[in-house]
């Protein structure tokens, strides 16, 4: 399967809501990709499509977020959301999202990517539990699907805190 991956264009904000909200059954990831779309710390480049025959079948963002400690302020991404078309699913879409999407950040300057998903899906690509280095989500989650990735080796030593979302994660 010859899958393209690319970052996003206004031409494709429809398609990629529709995407999302199929993917996950339900508006929010939709919803949530439009609102950090307008935020200032949207970075287009790693807001990433995968595209087949032109047709856009999945996507990722990944969005700037911080550790927060007792006196500091680290920053990070969360990995959020990542999309395929239902009808793609299970063909290696999302690995190559994901993929690129480390890839970019890193080329970024990026350290270190947060996500709230499948230990088993995320493993692959050298996610851990993000407890390993004293990282917490700011609401309740099982450690096993609360997973951190250093994309730079010592990344998140010594950086444990609470993950603070931007507001717009939860507005939806």
């Amino acid at each position: 399967m010859n899958v393209v991956i690319r970052p996003e264009k206004r031409s494709d904000f429809d398609r990629i809501t529709e995407i999302s909200d199929l993917a996950f059954g339900q508006k929010n990831e939709g919803l949530l990709i439009e609102k950090l779309r307008k935020t200032k710390d949207f970075i287009p480049e790693l807001s990433l499509i995968a595209e087949y025959k032109r047709l856009v079948i999945g996507h990722i963002l990944f969005y700037p977020i911080h550790i927060v400690t007792d006196n500091q302020r680290f920053t990070s991404l969360a990995l959020a959301p990542l999309s395929v078309h239902p009808a793609f699913q299970n063909r290696g879409v999302g690995s190559k999202l994901v993929v690129r999407g480390l890839a970019s950040s890193k080329e970024l300057g990026f350290e270190s990517i947060i996500v709230l998903g499948h230990a088993k899906y995320y493993s692959k690509f050298g996610f851990k539990p993000a407890s390993r280095w004293g990282i917490r989500a700011p609401f309740d989650v099982h450690d096993e699907v609360f997973l951190a990735k250093e994309l730079k080796k010592s990344a998140l030593k010594k950086k444990s805190g609470i993950v603070a979302y931007p507001k717009e994660f939860n507005e939806v």
